[in-house]
């Protein structure tokens, strides 16, 4: 049984505060954080709770082993009417 897991996470800043997070490889794996510090500890513990779901049901876990982030710039947006 694979013991280490990783995953690319992505922290929101909320406009009322907080930071909601998302982790993309888990669909529906979502949660919240009053903090950033909040927002990372919620994330572990979300994604461990859909890990030990996905092992209940025998099903694939994805990790984000192979996968990275970027970000791209978009300068111009062209105007269509």
């Amino acid at each position: 049984m694979r013991k280490t897991f990783r995953y690319n996470v992505i922290f929101r800043p909320e406009p009322e505060g907080g930071f909601t997070t998302i982790i993309p490889s888990l669909p529906g794996c979502v949660t919240y954080g009053k903090n950033l510090d909040e927002a990372k500890k919620m994330a572990i513990d979300a994604i461990k709770g859909y890990i030990a779901s996905l092992r209940k049901r025998r099903e694939i876990i994805p990790t984000d082993e192979e996968n990275f982030f970027t970000s791209i710039e978009i300068k111009k947006i062209p105007i269509y009417a």
